[in-house]
């Protein structure tokens, strides 16, 4: 039990860190920053890609251990298999936002660098189907997308 809660309680924590590190970046963008302001929010992106791991490994952990749930409630369940291709496509997609912050974080902190579009709508496509995922949870909560025996 104690376990159990640990692990709900480090997935449920990840989640906020997620949200809330994404909704920082997208906040901080500008058409053009300053290499200073690129590091700052290279750094938010690492806590972003930590939490994503954290909620990854907390995930499987309760997934597939021997905790709460049994795993066929989560592996014959069409809404959980959604919710997971989701959080990858989520992770597919801040690939390149992700270079983009790393590469260009060095050199002089105040030369202006511009940001290009594809960076702006990659974090709101990330933030669009984040804000789905809690729906799909609440759902399979309830039992709905479950079809084994």
């Amino acid at each position: 039990m104690t376990t159990e809660l640990f692990l709900r309680y480090l997935h449920f924590i990840s989640i906020f860190a997620i949200a809330g590190s994404l909704a920082s970046e997208h906040m901080l963008l500008q058409k053009n920053l300053t290499r200073g302001s690129i590091g700052k929010i290279a750094k938010i992106d690492a806590v972003y890609g930590i939490a994503s791991l954290t909620l990854l490994t907390a995930g499987l952990t309760l997934w597939l251990g021997e905790f709460g749930k049994p795993a066929i409630f989560y592996s014959k369940n069409w809404i959980f298999h959604t919710k997971l291709t989701l959080f990858l496509l989520i992770g597919l997609l801040s690939i390149y936002p992700t270079v983009f912050f790393i590469r260009n974080r060095k050199g002089n902190p105040e030369e202006i660098i511009r940001v290009p579009k594809s960076v702006f709508m990659l974090v709101r496509l990330e933030l669009l189907l984040l804000f789905i995922i809690p729906l799909l949870a609440g759902l399979m909560s309830r039992g709905v997308g479950f079809f084994g025996n």
